[in-house]
């Protein structure tokens, strides 16, 4: 935390429109800065004649660099430029986190997003926003649902064709594109098309791609709950199915910001689900055997979630060292030596542990443990209609015995 009083940096927002684009306000701050810190194309936006300061770019990588940075030039007048609004996917989070609010003083811009929704004629507060900078593509994949329009924020001049195949390959190849480039610039342009026939060459690096979401007849649907269809997954029979799999995720009670531990990964759907349900959820999913791990990995980049952390080990060695869980899934290796107790010990109080098995001998485990800690035991059965001859009947699966238990500072139950 910077100690002087002052607010010691000044962040402006400037947009592709450059020194004429910005309030007097924003450009009284830049002629009196002393350092002027930006990208090398905002810098040279900056008429040299009314900015006399210092120009420092960026280096790379840029986060590591900030707090030296600061410190090197504490004392003098700081201006750090960012592309329209600071705060939104901007540097103002990064100094923010770093340096503190009270040491900034921010001038933002209006974002890409709002020049995109005003040439669109798009609600702000209904356009969804996924941001490819510093980011894969797959991650679009989660937000692509029939009927929905999306803004992505590019990470250059080949985005457009990037998401373009993504479409096609997820089942929305109709989706109809918009690439808006250097919006608010006199160079503003507009190029259209849909993704499965998308051809243009790159275009300014510059640009936003609205998406109009299209899914191709006879794509598979999915859904924005957990419970997605058992085809979604890639699997070799070690997958827990859609309905155990939608109670499973119910009890696990995912909240944005959280992070899962799921012990014994299998497919990955566990995790996967769970980090769908907010994009801020995170997960890390254990698994023993690589070729699953590998499985989990194309589980989860195809279904939008590419951010998910595999651990290719086995249980309970392998939680050595992760970062606090809030929930812990285990969904095998229940009799492993030590595995559950290690879940239990890792969980802070108010954390929610779900264990699910369909063997005589890990029941016996959780019948068990919930004796001595309480929550809730249930068995979850599931039939399904399948031919019988000329008519229909019932074929059941195997139940699944469930444990679910929220960790609390009362100890075990006598």
């Amino acid at each position: 935390m910077i100690s002087d009083p002052r607010p010691a940096v000044s962040v402006v927002g400037i947009g592709a429109d450059g020194w004429d684009g910005l309030p007097e306000t924003s450009r009284a701050v830049l002629r009196a800065a002393d350092v002027l810190v930006g990208g090398a194309r905002q810098l040279a936006l900056l008429p040299p004649a009314e900015c006399a300061g210092e120009r420092v770019p960026w280096p790379s990588p840029l986060r590591p660099a900030v707090p030296a940075l600061l410190a090197q030039h504490a004392g003098r007048r700081l201006a750090v430029l960012a592309s329209g609004d600071p705060m939104f996917y901007g540097i103002g989070r990064t100094l923010t986190e770093i340096a503190g609010a009270d040491a900034l003083r921010v001038l933002p811009h209006p974002s890409s997003v709002s020049y995109a929704c005003a040439r669109l004629g798009l609600p702000v507060e209904e356009t969804e926003v996924v941001t490819l900078v510093g980011r894969p593509a797959a991650g679009l994949a989660a937000a692509l649902h029939h009927g929905r329009r999306l803004l992505v924020l590019s990470a250059g001049a080949d985005t457009p064709a990037e998401v373009a195949a993504l479409l096609t390959e997820r089942g929305f190849g109709p989706s109809g594109m918009q690439v808006l480039e250097q919006l608010g610039s006199e160079r503003e342009r507009r190029v259209d098309g849909t993704a499965e026939t998308w051809r243009h060459p790159p275009g300014d690096p510059l640009n936003v791609v609205a998406v109009d979401c299209v899914r191709a007849t006879g794509a598979l649907r999915l859904g924005a709950v957990p419970g997605l269809p058992d085809e979604a997954y890639e699997n070799d029979g070690q997958l827990t199915k859609r309905h155990v799999r939608a109670a499973t995720l119910a009890a696990l009670a995912p909240a944005p910001g959280e992070l899962l531990w799921d012990v014994g990964g299998g497919s990955g759907s566990i995790a996967i689900e769970w980090m769908r349900t907010h994009r801020s959820c995170r997960a890390v999913s254990v698994e023993r055997d690589a070729e699953r791990a590998r499985r989990i990995e194309r589980n989860a980049e195809s279904l939008g979630v590419p951010g998910l952390r595999v651990v290719t080990a086995a249980a309970p060695a392998a939680l050595a060292g992760l970062p606090v869980p809030d929930a812990v899934f285990i969904g095998g290796g229940l009799t492993a030596p030590g595995l559950l107790d290690a879940c239990w010990d890792a969980l802070p109080e108010g954390g929610r542990l779900v264990a699910n098995t369909v063997t005589l001998e890990s029941e016996a485990l959780l019948a068990e443990r919930h004796r001595r800690h309480g929550g809730e035991l249930v068995r979850l059965a599931v039939a399904h209609a399948v031919p019988v001859g000329g008519f229909t009947g019932w074929r059941q699966a195997m139940p699944v015995t469930q444990w679910s238990v929220t960790k609390s500072s009362a100890g075990e139950r006598s």
